[in-house]
């Protein structure tokens, strides 16, 4: 656990995510460099269902993006998480996972049935994320992409990101 108070974004952090994403991404091999974008993207569509900050003596080090996700069969219920970013700084002290588990958190308390995301096999599975192969869309590395279960229902894939992630609107 880290000593980060996690909270809901404030209109008045956009600058402060802004910011701490492209730091936090910045080096990042992987990285499409466009990730402090994508949070725009996001919060324009109004497609932050989750959208929190971890903040250290009245300063953001930390933020996690969730928006909706759509299965093949229009199933509601399925989030996108990511980006979970973290300054670079800050990183490895628990931040991103604190903020991991409270977005889980809060997407179970909208009756979330499922997650999904795309990133590292071996960080994730922590947080009961399994790679799924067989349910990622076609634009996405499916040796990357990764599903969490919390409901029930098995879902039908590909399992598709807010059209954000791709330049829509």
């Amino acid at each position: 656990m880290s000593c980060a108070v996690i909270r809901p974004e404030a209109a008045s952090d956009a600058d402060a995510v802004r910011s701490v994403t492209y730091e936090a991404f910045e080096s990042m091999p992987f990285a499409a460099g466009d990730e402090h974008l994508l949070i725009d993207a996001l919060r324009s569509a109004h497609a932050l269902a989750v959208s929190l900050v971890a903040e250290v003596d009245g300063r953001i080090i930390g933020h996690i993006a969730i928006s909706p996700a759509t299965p093949a069969d229009d199933c509601a219920g399925w989030y996108a998480l990511g980006p979970v970013s973290v300054l670079p700084a800050c990183q490895r002290r628990g931040v991103g996972s604190d903020l991991v588990r409270r977005g889980l958190e809060e997407i179970a308390g909208l009756g979330a049935i499922g997650c999904i995301l795309t990133g590292d096999p071996a960080y994730y599975a922590r947080f009961g994320f399994e790679v799924a192969p067989a349910l990622a869309p076609s634009e996405e590395p499916a040796e990357h992409f990764m599903v969490r279960l919390m409901g029930a229902r098995n879902p039908r894939g590909p399992i598709r990101f807010h059209e954000a992630f791709h330049g829509g609107p």
